[in-house]
This record gives C-alpha cells, structure tokens and sequence, in this order.
C-alpha cells in the first residue's frame, strides 16, 4: 500500500468510526478497519509484522480508553454495555492508527522523539475533533485530567507502536 494510500485510508476509517458512532453505531468503524486492514495486509511486505501492529493497537486501546472509561475521566457513544472496556469503533481506530506505521508513518520508526510528540500532541486533538464535531467523546470536569492523560498515553503508545 502507498503511503498516501495508507494515510487516506486511516482517514477514511477514522470518519467512518466518528460519524457511525455518532448515530450510535460502532459497525461502521469496525467495517472501515476491516477493510482497510484487508487491503493493507494483502500488499503487506510482511504480514506478520502488520498482524503484531494490530495486536498492539489493539492492546493500547483497550488500556488507554478503558482506563478513561473505568474511571471516568471520558465517556464514549455506541459504547458497549459494560463501560470498563473501549467501546468497539475506539479499538478499530486503534487498530487502523498501528497499521499505518508499516505504510504512511513508518518514517517515525527512527525518529521516535517526533512520534512521541505526534502522539502527544495529536492524540488528544483527534479526541477533541471527536468530542467538538460530532460528540462522540464527553469528558469529565476539569477536561483538561482527560486531555492530560490522553497526551501523555498517546506519548507513549506512538513510538512504542
């Protein structure tokens, strides 16, 4: 997959996963991850690295936002029956976020400073676009816990992906 491929993509997926979610909807979020990843692994260089990327993605998501969720600092629509775990469109982000370190980010595999700061930095932007444009995301008072968390796991989640 080419990098600009792999970058609209994870776009495609991410509103996808937005929208759906705020009709209520996780489907469409998983449907986009499933065919992006589909389609990502079938010009794979090498699958079983791309398959590892999913399960770390899919790992840190279950943390960060079940953390989030757990102890509520944010809460999530289409959420899943019991809120201790990331609801499904979250982790199909997340899973869609880790493939594009093999295609359109593998630059950040040396430079794992500007991932951290990617992580830092955009990690709580793409959260805010969520909650603001199509209010997915709801964070507790003072929203900055929230933001502050998401920055700093996202700072960490980034290079280690």
């Amino acid at each position: 997959m080419s990098f600009w491929l792999s970058l609209i993509g994870y776009q495609a997926v991410w509103f996808a996963a937005v929208i759906g979610a705020g009709h209520g909807l996780a489907w469409p979020g998983v449907l986009g991850m499933l065919v992006y990843a589909l389609v990502q692994l079938a010009g794979a260089r090498n699958v079983r690295t791309d398959l590892g990327l999913m399960a770390a993605g899919l790992m840190f998501g279950l943390l960060l936002d079940g953390t989030l969720s757990r102890s509520g600092l944010a809460s999530y629509s289409a959420d899943l029956p019991n809120p201790a775990l990331a609801p499904a469109w979250i982790l199909a982000l997340w899973v869609s976020f880790a493939l594009t370190f093999s295609q359109s980010l593998r630059y950040l595999q040396s430079r794992l400073w500007l991932a951290a700061l990617l992580g830092l930095i955009g990690g709580p932007l793409a959260y805010l676009g969520a909650a603001r444009g199509w209010q997915v995301v709801t964070f507790a008072e003072p929203t900055w816990h929230a933001l502050l968390a998401l920055a700093l796991g996202w700072a960490l989640a980034t290079p280690a992906l």
